[in-house]
């Protein structure tokens, strides 16, 4: 079977910050991505789970979008949000910002769900005891802004201001907490005006996706509503203004025929301690000497559905980029399964709710892989 890699001709998502800052003229930022130079004021606005597939498939319902279709970006592994979140705010790749899954297992912490920042799959909130500072403590990219005298802003739903996630990834900027799209456009129309930088949020086409299905009639009708978003920051935009918008990943609509319940399947459940990910990126913490057990159990049982692999391996393929750090290997699987085409593998026991949705994402197909960059200047 042959495994996939990233892409040496795509943009990483992890590149998009830097590259903006630098285009402001910030000190201490790389130019990753071409962009045109003497910006003044940026927003970068994150629509999470807008894949290129679905906004090229779909792009009657967002012709403002697609009018601004410019270069595909890749967002590596896993294909999910926390991990797109970091790379934003970081500028790296999850083997160095160390958020490799939607859930993963944490020193001292057992496995610990990163959009929650509570134990995996129930628990108290962690904050205290697991300090988000010190599971991400590289400066974030939002901090070393502010540091250069660039004025920052992050956008997003103010149930997220001062979650674990915001404070490991997003922290260093004014947190401004929105509810609609509609303060969601005014307080990135008042950063660009003010020449600042800000990072946006949106995150009701990804539920969407989740629920109903990504190209169901209900996601088609909120890509609408973001096309009209966008729309009124680009009619603002000020002399010099910059718009990019992007996306954490893309989705799939998981087939039944081809999802594979872990809960009931004895042996998937032999020899693994622990199990972290979610159902189209799974990390396996193996009982000590029964890695090879494992590997050889998940492969059988899953055949073509997915991409199985210890550890080593993966990294090696450099799923979670060119450098994986020292604190961060730990936190990836003993054995990694990738799901490919549209299988998933869910635990309707331990994770109903995940268990449960249409649309997922997190694995190494184009579908979920692939993102768009739209840029509008003033």
């Amino acid at each position: 079977m042959d495994l996939p890699a990233p892409d040496p001709d795509l943009a990483h998502l992890a590149d998009v910050v830097p590259s903006v800052l630098a285009a402001m003229g910030a000190d201490g930022f790389e130019p990753r991505i071409a962009l045109r130079g003497d910006i003044a004021g940026a927003c970068v606005l994150l629509i999470d789970g807008l894949g290129a597939e679905l906004l090229d498939t779909y792009a009657a319902d967002a012709p403002v979008l697609a009018g601004l279709r410019g270069q595909t970006l890749q967002v590596g592994f896993p294909s999910t949000t926390a991990a797109g979140l970091a790379a934003i705010g970081t500028g790296c790749r999850s083997g160095e910002h160390g958020f490799v899954g939607y859930s993963f297992r944490m020193a001292d912490a057992g496995v610990v769900n990163a959009l929650r920042w509570r134990p995996h799959p129930w628990g108290e909130d962690l904050r205290g005891t697991v300090v988000p500072e010190d599971v991400q403590p590289m400066p974030t990219t939002f901090e070393r802004a502010a540091a250069a005298g660039v004025a920052v802003s992050v956008i997003s739903g103010a149930e997220f201001a001062g979650s674990g996630l915001t404070r490991a990834v997003l922290r260093g900027g004014r947190y401004v907490g929105v509810h609609a799209l509609g303060d969601l456009a005014a307080g990135a129309r008042d950063t660009l005006s003010d020449k600042g930088f800000c990072y946006g949020y949106h995150s009701e086409l990804d539920m969407m996706g989740h629920l109903h299905g990504p190209g169901s009639p209900q996601w088609r009708m909120q890509l609408r509503q973001i096309d009209r978003l966008v729309e009124s920051v680009v009619e603002a935009l000020p002399s010099g203004g910059l718009l990019a918008v992007v996306a954490d990943h893309g989705m799939v609509a998981v087939q039944p025929q081809d999802s594979v319940d872990i809960d009931t399947t004895p042996s998937l459940r032999e020899g693994v301690r622990e199990i972290g990910g979610e159902p189209r990126a799974r990390h396996l913490y193996i009982e000590d000497g029964a890695e090879a057990d494992v590997l050889a159990a998940w492969r059988a049982e899953l055949g073509e559905l997915a991409w199985v692999l210890p550890r080593d391996e993966a990294v090696q393929a450099g799923w979670f980029g060119e450098r994986v750090s020292d604190a961060v290997l730990p936190r990836i699987g003993d054995v990694i399964a990738a799901a490919r085409g549209s299988a998933a593998m869910v635990r309707r026991s331990v994770e109903p709710l995940e268990s449960s949705l249409i649309g997922h994402h997190g694995s190494l197909t184009f579908a979920e892989q692939a993102v768009p960059l739209l840029l509008a200047y003033g």
